[in-house]
């Protein structure tokens, strides 16, 4: 959703801030950050490149005030213009607008349970550098990993900067509960109280750290993919399962932030141990590890492997998918009798197992979910591609300059 405040709201918020004196009149400059905000906002946002006379209407400002506007953008390499298209009957062509490619970027790390990333987006969504590492990480050492982490990163800053990309900042996706910029714990990792910042390795890529929930970052993803509602449960699926609950656009994160820990509902409580120390938590029936293991799969299989099984009719393999379907239908209709949401993304690993997760999962909703006869839940893949966490980490740091192109245009 856009921000589409008028000039008489900024003077209110500037009265305010003046303790509601009329004397405190709004500055120039203040109208201008908020309209270049605005503005780069617009264009960021459009599902089909805008010309000034859409930002115009979009926004409600004048046409020279938003020609004037974008021309700095412009000029601060923030937004690009399109080949001008084809004019009609009413004059001149229009000029669509688009986020630059290649001037402005950011960096995007990740630790999961079996991998290690790093990806850099420019404004455009392209991907300027990525490096990847697999390996287990369960039970890893916080300070040992992160430092690699940093040299992961190096590197793809390293691919992105040869072109001239200037980086905004970095974002870092992690699986776990994270407050103040402290990992509090991360069960599957075996991490407690770990300071990112501090272990990476040397200066931050852009100056700016942005730590975020695995899932709720790979749900920045899919919003921006714009395939579907702006409301839906995102299910990030991994050696554990993390979620995001996105409501017209915006994230719900609960009173502390650390909502979506979907993995650690109990759908059995006879059930298996799991690392957070509780048994029958959903990820023990449905996270990677568990799914790999059911399906009589090696130990080093990878989940392309319970993909390729599930392709030639392996019944183990075809057994584990339905165990996990149901499990997940226990913890996801319960979640839907609570928020009253209709639409449930599974993305990372669970994405590739839609096909196949989807009958019975949705089979389950349609008996538990006390709303089903007249608002069916409605399952779908992902479409954020693949580690979506990496993209949104690095959109997350993206978006700084997106509210506030003033600065960083002032920063060039």
């Amino acid at each position: 959703m856009l921000l589409n405040l008028s000039i008489d709201s900024v003077r209110v918020k500037a009265m305010r801030s003046n303790g509601g004196r009329g004397g405190g009149a709004v500055r120039q400059e203040t109208l201008r950050e908020h309209n270049l905000s605005l503005i780069a906002r617009t264009v960021m946002s459009a599902p089909t490149p805008p010309s000034r006379a859409d930002v115009a209407t979009a926004t409600g400002l004048t046409r020279a005030t938003v020609s004037r506007l974008v021309t700095e953008l412009i000029e601060g390499g923030l937004v690009a213009e399109d080949a001008p298209l084809t004019a009609g009957l009413a004059g001149r062509p229009a000029i669509p607008l688009r986020p630059a490619p290649g001037a402005v970027g950011a960096l995007g790390l990740e630790v999961n349970i079996d991998y290690l990333g790093a990806r850099v987006l420019d404004l455009s969504g392209t991907v300027l550098g990525e490096a990847t590492r697999e390996r287990d990480l369960r039970g890893s050492d916080p300070a040992q990993v992160l430092a690699e982490l940093g040299t992961l990163g190096a590197e793809a800053v390293a691919a992105a900067t040869a072109g001239g990309t200037r980086l905004a900042g970095t974002g870092l996706a992690l699986p776990g509960l994270l407050r103040d910029g402290v990992l509090l714990r991360a069960p599957n990792l075996g991490w407690t109280d770990v300071t990112p910042a501090d272990l990476l390795g040397g200066p931050i890529p852009g100056g700016r750290l942005h730590l975020g929930n695995e899932a709720r970052f790979a749900a920045g993803a899919e919003l921006a993919a714009g395939s579907g509602g702006d409301s839906f449960l995102y299910l990030s699926g991994s050696v554990g399962i993390g979620a995001a609950i996105v409501h017209a656009g915006e994230f719900f994160a609960g009173e502390h932030g650390w909502s979506g820990e979907l993995g650690h509902v109990c759908v059995d409580p006879t059930g298996p141990a799991c690392r957070c120390g509780a048994t029958g938590c959903l990820e023990t029936y449905a996270g990677t590890a568990a799914l790999l293991g059911r399906a009589g799969l090696p130990e080093d299989a990878r989940p392309p492997d319970l993909v390729a099984a599930l392709a030639v009719g392996d019944p183990a393999a075809r057994a584990a998918v339905a165990a996990a379907a149901r499990a997940l239908g226990t913890a996801v209709g319960a979640f839907i009798n609570l928020v009253d949401v209709s639409e449930v993304v599974l993305g990372n690993t669970f994405a590739p197992l839609t096909e196949h997760l989807r009958p019975e999962l949705e089979r389950e909703l349609s008996m538990r979910v006390l709303a089903a006869p007249w608002a069916p839940a409605q399952v779908r893949a992902s479409v954020a591609g693949d580690r979506p966490a990496l993209t949104g980490a690095a959109r997350a740091a993206l978006a700084t300059v997106i509210e506030d192109p003033s600065a960083w245009l002032a920063s060039t």
